[in-house]
């Protein structure tokens, strides 16, 4: 398949990840656009306490002032990516894929079918049954449920088939702070964890290896023209 390079940030303060992948982001549209070959990257990181804000976002569903955010030790920043707000910070694996879609046969819609592919797989392998539900990006338990509730948010940007941002799974996330959101704009729905579903602490590297795999195993599929996903 194309070169898939994993790179691994650790904690790293969300304006300082978001320049580096559009660094990444705007070199590889221009070795596109050059007819040369990108390095296609898999990027995992835990960010500080942040809330991000998607263009067509809305401001009412940040429920804090900037004082209250000061007060919870988090920040607000509007970025440049699909879906409404979310959350981020300690626990939480977060993954940014930054992509050639062409490399690897794909459209956007079934990009985004293979990162929630990937975590419900990493559900899965944790004794967690995850899913997806109609018109709702991300993965769920218990869809279609009155217990209905979010484990991975899933945003992304995509401009001449190279992608940035990416997904946010919930392993040993305080929870506390979606309840300071209407998360993805949903004011009807919960939100779990890995921790939480399996009444443990997961350890992060664990996790990351194990999206890791299924990501690559997904998007190998893809670049040699097997199957599709499920």
């Amino acid at each position: 398949m194309k070169h898939l390079k994993c790179e691994h940030w650790g904690v790293t303060p969300y304006k300082e990840a978001w320049g580096k992948q559009i660094e990444y982001f705007n070199s590889m549209i221009s070795t596109r656009a050059a007819g040369q070959s990108c390095k296609n990257r898999l990027i995992f990181c835990e960010h500080p306490h942040v809330y991000t804000l998607g263009r067509h976002g809305k401001d009412a569903n940040m429920l804090l002032d900037e004082r209250q955010l000061a007060a919870v030790g988090a920040e607000l920043f509007h970025v440049d990516r699909g879906g409404d707000i979310t959350y981020h910070g300690p626990g939480q694996l977060v993954c940014y894929p930054i992509l050639n879609l062409e490399d690897f046969h794909l459209g956007l819609k079934e990009y985004i079918h293979i990162l929630e592919e990937a975590v419900i797989r990493v559900c899965a392998s944790y004794g967690v049954k995850a899913g997806r539900v109609e018109k709702a990006t991300g993965v769920w338990l218990d869809e279609g449920t009155p217990d209905e509730r979010k484990i991975c948010a899933i945003g992304v940007r995509s401009t001449h088939f190279i992608t940035m941002h990416g997904l946010a799974l919930n392993v040993n996330t305080d929870l506390r702070y979606f309840s300071y959101i209407h998360p993805c704009g949903f004011i009807d729905k919960g939100v779990t964890s890995l921790a939480k579903e399996t009444g443990r602490q997961i350890p992060m590297r664990e996790v990351t290896d194990r999206l890791e795999m299924y990501l690559r195993e997904l998007l190998d599929e893809k670049a040699d023209g097997r199957k599709s996903v499920s």
